[in-house]
């Protein structure tokens, strides 16, 4: 059975739902509007294990799933919300053992989504240019994940310049949350490998169309897409059902691009030809799946 230790983080969970975070250490008391309860009873209970208070309040004591981790981790900069950390190791394809740049750091959310990507054969090398975030990150990512080999922290401004890896190697993906990913696109196309995966995050329509430009400009980027998510949830009681009245909407925009061969989108004839004809060929198929 797995047991609460001491020293990890812990979700506190009342019958609402409502998720309130501590971090276990021996001999503290936690306190809770007016009641208590000492930290050592909860070290050594079970994970998902019922505590109460001094005043009689219940609550689930819960390792945090890493979404729920990411709600309440301390932070200094805006963290990425689940729905995009989810998203963005599938559209950017992090593989086990990828060599994975990323910037910036922040409050280390999409860092740990990396890692746990790449697995312990892997690398996440992380630019961050601000010595409070950096530290902040560190502290997060140590405390839900341990030490992590797997990580290269960097207090580097990414829109100066990306360096290789020490073995000469280029990266597999590269992965940007920053407010002008546009001004790292000309680096991304030196140190990304042919086949590599650019995503960038950015928040409003003015930002995504400077990044796709320099996307273009470069003639090394090709397959690019831009999209959002959308979560809504549903409340299902009994014959009650209907979509929540609030929902995590618009929080950003993905943009995806793959690095090819140099001056092959612009070459004449090519990929019109072949978008055309491959456009034809669908709506033939569609025409005979309707008459079948």
């Amino acid at each position: 059975m797995s047991q609460l230790q001491n020293g990890e983080r812990v979700h506190l969970v009342d019958k609402k739902g409502r998720q309130y975070a501590l971090t276990l250490k021996a001999g503290d008391i936690y306190h809770f509007s007016g009641e208590t309860i000492p930290h050592d009873e909860l070290i050594g209970k079970p994970d998902g294990t019922v505590v109460t208070l001094s005043k009689g309040r219940r609550f689930l004591a819960l390792r945090p799933t890493f979404g729920e981790y990411v709600l309440k981790m301390p932070r200094g900069a805006q963290v990425l919300y689940p729905k995009d950390l989810s998203l963005i190791p599938m559209w950017a394809d992090v593989y086990p053992g990828a060599r994975v740049f990323e910037a910036g750091t922040g409050s280390g959310a999409l860092t740990m989504a990396l890692l746990r990507a790449v697995g312990p054969t892997g690398l996440v090398v992380t630019y961050e240019a601000r010595d409070d975030f950096a530290r902040t990150a560190l502290t997060n990512i140590e405390r839900y994940m341990g030490p992590v080999s797997t990580l290269m922290p960097c207090h580097k401004n990414a829109y100066e310049g990306i360096d290789v890896l020490e073995d000469g190697r280029l990266f597999d993906r590269l992965v940007l949350d920053l407010p002008e990913p546009w001004q790292v696109v000309p680096h991304a196309a030196k140190v990304l490998r042919s086949g590599g995966i650019y995503l960038s995050f950015v928040p409003t329509i003015p930002q995504v169309m400077q990044t796709v430009e320099a996307l273009e400009r470069t003639s090394v980027f090709g397959m690019i897409e831009t999209f959002e998510t959308l979560l809504r949830t549903w409340s299902i009681q009994g014959r009650s059902v209907r979509p929540d009245h609030r929902m995590v909407a618009h929080s950003g925009f993905l943009t995806v691009a793959r690095k090819v061969e140099a001056d092959w989108w612009s070459r004449p004839g090519k990929p019109v030809e072949v978008e055309a004809a491959g456009e034809q060929d669908d709506e033939a198929h569609e025409g005979e799946d309707a008459q079948a």
